[in-house]
């Protein structure tokens, strides 16, 4: 809903955000879809340490090997590793299967040489000149005594694509309209809500920007407008920044995540800033004439060096040019500090905040302002993170090019404290500590956490959703661990040394305080949970320690030094964009091979990750307590309806290639699906059935057309056409209704249409400022939320009933006070709502029961008490009141994901869990009784599920 103005929590789901991840590049791209579907092969462990002869593992899904090694090949000296690389994999086409090793479709992302003259080319994939995404592929070769061999190579090279044509239907205006719906629908909470006042909508501040057209490497290619879309979480400040992936003949939104890296799951944001220029008078000085000797205090007592600079008007700058070459001022990192405190995260992140420079002490000696600001921590900790890249690996700073590394401490969210860190693309950002928080620069692991993911992002590139962003947050955790152990002198051995943000609190111990521990023993079997894209970013927190604690336990029994050259190698030489938990594995194997163990050492690591449950097929293990009806529907923003014992719902193809269609069953599973709609290219989505009739969207390049088609079969019918977005299609009897936005006005409103007549209205008329959503329907009566002015002009919430044939309304008992209502249902003898009138935000919502005619109102469940569920949305039957609950995510854990709780109509036993399964579930639909069907995540994929009765506890 584009008029809902705040997000009740990161992991809600509406009718447009589930997206559910697997494993690896299914994970990311069946569709992005709630879940993933195909596996790719698992790379062959070896067994021996050093491999005699070369080792090739399969790809999946392509004719191109994951992983080659043990290779000793003699390729070209001269000239550039990229052009050297190229040539290997066009000499060996019968290996690599690449037809076509230009410059132009294998472009060069870049070269990393490391000691001992090894080089590791990392090479873009192109079709017919655009990108792929995710398709990068790496030769890796050493150079020594004017020869140059390759040693081996890795990643993904999709040969099974073949599109057409890479011209889009849909229009750059249109892709970025549908982004913006799609984000607006991300972060809703689920409720309309009154504007503020004086303002007239309450529609949130979001901004899109079109990217390249790319191709979503699924089967034979997904084509589509990238398009980013950046603004402001109305709920709470915090900048967004999501990566919207529009298909390009139909406009349907086939992806979404962010692209954020936070050390928590709250913070949002990423992006480019603007340069910042070095001092003027830098270039014409000596470099140790750049460095002015100071001190300070960290939070923790300890007093340390800081290295400042003295500017031309003799001004103290938070600025160290310590690491720059004595010969060369140009050589070498700018490590610089910026206050920023009071400025708004939201401002802070892809853009450089109005007036913020740097700190700027008025002596050498800092005093106790800098220490508690958090300024001293992050500008000390920047130089110890450079400091180990710089000693262990070689490594020249993040880019590996010593760009600039740049600080901004003490941002706020909407004025409260921000208790997050990001890395935004070119800077970090640390959140002012609220409660029991310090600033987030307090702690050196943090620190080390959003440098790294710097790192990552100019290596592997790790894509920061699903398996590959939990891969991406465990090697944040990993290295800043390490890190953190190294500059403070902390053992191994210590039993907190796996902890992070251990730190971060005043009063807590640290393992009260600390926000995740590497030794938390997580396992794929017993923690690993399916999530949406909306909740974690699919599970980038959630399930970064199953990962993270493989590399930790290798670390604890291989040594700190070894265990880190292999983990950064694997890192830098073997993974690529969509690498899931099982490729990561065999990056890090391949990686110890390489790097000469031994058959006992090699043991180790294949034992730390077993330990851990990575190993090929591990995602057989995830069990569930329901019955499924269709697995691996592999979609991406669309529900499932059901009534009358039956279901609808899209489903797209195993690989995620193919336009969503939409198949209708039995709720029981019984007998087999059937194909509704037509495969005609076009996204047939927000299916709906009452057991009669099934309708849907049929999304395409010219709008947005109204299907409807009897369950007996016969003839389609179009039944409304319109050229904005919906959502949330409900059908029953003779009437359709939907939410549409109204671009006029930038409002929803309920449309509805009597497929008898053809005759098409909105419930409010369309008067200006009248908004409406969360349509539910029953016997031609259609409820609805809605916000309106008043007779003085007020805009005020409230549920209306329609009767479609006769234009009569009925208001329900919502009180004046209330500050917003979410999702109604409506049955033969009840109208069901949520409603929110917490000033204080807790994030609980009640649901709330009347009859047709407004009489007789019940609480279902409380707002606050033993009963008070975060109430997301609801679907109901005579029977009973399904509610998606949605817990609000500051930190995420099983018992934020997205559950669904069961009550009866009249609330008496209270909410019951419908299901104990422990990954996300989406999109409830009741059906007859007290059948529930929903989409379900916890084994990684998106299957269609149903229980005929809820669980009870869990």
């Amino acid at each position: 809903m584009r008029t809902s103005v705040r997000r009740r929590a990161a992991g809600s789901q509406g009718r447009r955000t589930g997206v559910v991840v697997g494993q690896g590049i299914a994970a990311l791209l069946a569709t992005a879809g709630l879940m993933a579907t195909a596996m790719p092969a698992a790379h062959a462990d070896t067994a021996a340490a050093a491999p005699a002869a070369s080792d090739t593992t399969p790809g999946s899904e392509t004719d191109t090997p994951s992983l080659v090694t043990g290779l000793h090949e003699e390729v070209a000296a001269t000239g550039s590793a990229a052009d050297a690389a190229r040539g290997h994999l066009k000499a060996k086409k019968g290996r690599y299967h690449i037809a076509d090793t230009s410059a132009q479709d294998l472009t060069s992302v870049g070269t990393t040489t490391e000691k001992g003259g090894k080089e590791t080319v990392r090479l873009q994939q192109k079709y017919k000149g655009v990108e792929v995404l995710g398709g990068q592929y790496l030769v890796r070769m050493t150079k020594k005594d004017g020869k140059r061999a390759v040693t081996g190579t890795s990643g993904n090279y999709f040969t099974k694509l073949k599109l057409s044509t890479v011209t889009p239907k849909v229009s750059e205006k249109t892709a970025i309209e549908r982004a913006i719906g799609a984000v607006a629908a991300k972060y809703s909470d689920g409720l309309l809500r009154a504007p503020a006042k004086g303002q007239k909508t309450a529609e949130a501040d979001f901004k899109g920007t079109a990217g390249a057209v790319t191709i979503l490497p699924q089967g034979t290619g997904v084509l589509t407008r990238h398009i980013t879309v950046t603004g402001t979480n109305p709920a709470d400040g915090t900048p967004v920044q999501q990566e919207v992936y529009i298909d390009a003949h139909s406009g349907f939104p086939v992806m979404q995540y962010s692209g954020i890296k936070t050390f928590g799951a709250t913070g949002t944001g990423t992006g480019a800033t603007e340069d910042v220029a070095a001092p003027a008078d830098a270039a014409t000085a000596a470099a140790d004439q750049l460095v002015v000797k100071g001190s300070g205090v960290r939070y923790n007592g300890q007093k340390v060096d800081i290295n400042l600079y003295k500017d031309s008007k003799g001004l103290l700058q938070m600025i160290d040019y310590s690491k720059r070459a004595a010969d060369s001022p140009y050589e070498g990192p700018m490590i610089a500090t910026y206050d920023a405190r009071g400025r708004e995260a939201g401002s802070a992140s892809g853009v450089w905040p109005v007036g913020v420079n740097y700190f700027q002490p008025a002596t050498p000696d800092l005093g106790e302002d800098y220490t508690n600001s958090g300024a001293v921590d992050a500008h000390w900790a920047a130089g110890k993170v450079y400091d180990y890249y710089k000693n262990h690996f070689g490594r020249k700073g993040l880019d590996n090019k010593d760009g600039f590394i740049y600080s901004l401490v003490g941002v706020v969210s909407n004025g409260q404290p921000y208790n997050n860190a990001f890395w935004d693309g070119t800077k970090m950002v640390y959140g002012q500590g609220g409660g029991d928080f310090r600033t987030f620069s307090a702690d050196t692991d943090v620190v080390g956490h959003e440098m790294t993911h710097g790192v990552v992002e100019h290596t592997a590139n790790l894509v920061y959703a699903g398996q590959s962003g939990a891969m991406n947050e465990a090697l944040a955790d990993y290295f800043g661990n390490a890190i953190d152990l190294e500059a403070n002198g902390q053992s191994m051995d210590d039993p907190d040394a796996g902890l992070l943000g251990e730190d971060l609190c005043t009063t807590l111990s640290p393992r009260e305080c600390a926000l995740r521990d590497l030794n938390d023993g997580a396992t794929t079997s017993k923690n690993f949970i399916g999530a949406t894209y909306g909740g974690d970013n699919g599970g980038v927190h959630l399930n970064s320690t199953i990962f993270s604690g493989a590399l930790w336990d290798m670390r604890q029994d291989l040594g700190a030094e070894l265990a880190d050259q292999i983990v950064y190698r694997a890192l830098s030489a073997y993974m690529t964009p969509l690498d899931g938990f099982t490729e990561g594995r065999a990056a890090v194997i391949a990686a110890a091979q390489e790097l000469g163990v031994t058959k006992a050492q090699l043991k180790i690591v294949k034992r730390s990750f077993d330990a851990h449950g990575i190993a090929p097929g591990w995602e057989k293990a995830l069990g569930i307590d329901t019955d499924t009806i269709l697995s691996k529907v592999n979609i991406h923003s669309t529900g499932v309806g059901a009534g009358g014992g039956k279901y609808a719902v899209s489903r797209s193809n195993e690989d995620g290639s193919e336009p969503y269609s939409v198949w209708m069953g039995n709720t029981s599973g019984k007998g087999q699906p059937q194909l509704v709609s037509a495969n005609n290219g076009d996204y047939n989505v927000y299916a709906d059935t009452d057991g009669k009739t099934v309708v849907w969207a049929d999304y395409s390049s010219n709008g947005v057309r109204i299907m409807a088609r009897s369950v007996k079969g016969g003839l389609t019918k179009n039944i409304d056409s319109i050229g904005t977005d919906i959502s949330g299609l409900v059908v029953d009897g003779d009437w359709v209704a939907y939410t549409a936005f109204n671009p006029q006005f930038g409002v929803t409103n309920v449309r509805y249409v009597n497929m008898k007549t053809g005759a098409v209205a909105l419930v409010d008329g369309g008067r200006p400022y009248n908004i409406s959503g969360l349509a539910s329907i029953k016997d031609g009566r259609i409820a609805y939320a809605k916000v309106a002015p008043d007779a003085k002009g007020n805009m005020k919430v409230g549920v209306e009933v329609l009767d479609a044939a006769t234009g009569a309304k009925t208001q329900m008992p919502v009180p004046d006070d209330v500050m917003g209502v979410g999702q109604t249902a409506i049955t033969d003898d009840g109208v069901f709502w949520i409603e929110d009138n917490d000033a204080t935000d807790s994030g609980k919502a009640a649901v709330r029961r009347a009859n047709p005619d407004g009489s007789n109102p019940v609480t279902v469940t409380p707002e606050a008490g033993a009963d008070a569920l975060y109430a997301y949305t609801l679907t109901a039957s005579d029977d009973a009141v399904t509610i998606t609950s949605a817990p609000p995510a500051t930190w995420w854990a099983n018992d934020t994901m997205t559950k669904l709780f069961q009550v009866s109509p009249d609330g008496k036993g209270g909410p019951q869990r419908v299901s104990c399964n422990r990954g996300e579930q989406a999109f409830g639909t009741a059906d007859e009784g007290r059948r529930v069907l929903w989409l379900d995540g916890t084994t990684g994929y998106t299957n269609l599920v149903k229980r005929d009765r809820p669980a009870g506890k869990c």
